[in-house]
């Protein structure tokens, strides 16, 4: 018998797509592998409704919020990107589910959620399974997946987490789109010149630190370079970074792309976020400046700095073109380091979807 399983996260504009699109690859291989797959998401501004809908997902839609519920709660911390108050969104998640016979597998990716909403929607499903990689906050669980790297991985969630529950840890579990794992057949050694540079700080990147390095590299004054930059199509400063790229015949704009993969095989150098484009760049062994876009990529971002895997070179809100051009500055031509990057990057991560499919389905039998 097909195994069914649900799927609650969101896309907005204040959290970015990340959530959403790690959840649509595992819905893949799970599908792919005889599993019907349905999500739960909130109508939130920048949700990725429509385009889970556009790749044939189903879809049980969550009503908007009609009033902000603002930026208080005390826990979990990031209670307010619920957009309702937790004790709406049982109600509601209770009230659509009721609808459905019993799953068999409960997937949970929000980081406004915790033990409390998991324990009373437990009933939904005979497993519950959590994404995640704050370890801020109680997880009821039997599976629990955190697919970053961490220094003290190994250990972060023992109080967290019930001791029965398996833990699923670092990048060998990234999540990674199928794209991924056949741009990998068609992987290129890099010299460690730099020729060609990919930009993609998230999907919406909400305070346009895109822009922020369109000017840097044009500070470069390095008229051989060809840049690719990306945007998501949540992305509310989209049509100004299309401007810019079209001021110069060196700049392709890219929105809501579906070929990542392949511009990041045909990359040298990316300037990007933390979150999981990290493990799809260090699966194509592709060197990255990281701008810190959100407080939860910080930890993990630093821990593989530490080991060699990337370079920081700011956080969002915190860092002008001048600063990302003097970080360029001093790395670009840097051959040793950026291969070294590679190296290091590409040697942390494994083949993730298809190992987590396997556990689920090992654990419902």
């Amino acid at each position: 018998m097909n195994k069914s399983i649900v799927i609650r996260t969101d896309a907005s504009v204040q959290m970015g797509s990340g959530h959403v699109m790690r959840c649509a690859t595992l819905a893949d291989e799970l599908r792919a592998n005889g599993a019907t797959v349905t999500f739960v998401c909130r109508d939130l501004p920048g949700n990725y409704i429509d385009w889970l809908l556009s790749k044939k997902h189903d879809v049980i839609r969550l009503a908007s919020p009609v009033v902000s519920n603002g930026e208080g709660g005390d826990y979990p911390h990031h209670l307010h990107w619920l957009g309702v108050s937790l004790e709406q969104e049982i109600a509601e998640v209770n009230g659509v589910l009721s609808q459905y016979p019993v799953f068999d597998c409960m997937i949970v990716d929000h980081y406004a959620l915790e033990s409390q909403w998991e324990r009373q929607i437990s009933r939904f499903a005979r497993k519950m399974m959590v994404v995640d990689d704050l370890a801020d906050r109680q997880h009821e669980c039997d599976i629990l997946l955190d697919q970053n790297y961490y220094r003290d991985m190994q250990s972060r969630y023992d109080d967290l987490v019930p001791a029965s529950s398996m833990k699923l840890l670092g990048p060998g579990y990234a999540l990674l789109r199928p794209e991924f794992i056949r741009a990998r057949n068609h992987f290129r050694l890099r010299d460690g010149t730099v020729r060609r540079i990919l930009v993609f700080l998230g999907g919406a990147d909400p305070a346009n630190e895109t822009s922020k390095v369109i000017h840097a590299l044009r500070m470069l004054k390095r008229t051989y370079l060809k840049v690719d930059v990306v945007v998501g199509a949540s992305n509310p400063h989209r049509s100004g970074i299309q401007a810019l790229c079209e001021e110069d015949e060196n700049y392709q704009y890219h929105c809501q792309i579906d070929n990542i993969a392949e511009l990041m095989l045909a990359a040298d150098l990316a300037i990007g976020a933390g979150g999981s484009t990290l493990w799809e760049r260090g699966y194509l062994a592709l060197p990255s400046l990281i701008i810190i876009l959100a407080k939860n990529q910080e930890i993990a971002a630093r821990d593989l700095e530490n080991i060699g895997a990337l370079k920081i070179i700011g956080e969002s809100g915190k860092i002008s073109s001048h600063q990302i051009h003097e970080a360029l500055n001093e790395c670009i031509d840097e051959k040793d380091i950026l291969l070294s990057m590679s190296e290091i990057s590409n040697s942390l991560v494994g083949h993730g979807a298809k190992r987590i499919q396997e556990t689920i389905f090992t654990t419902l039998c």
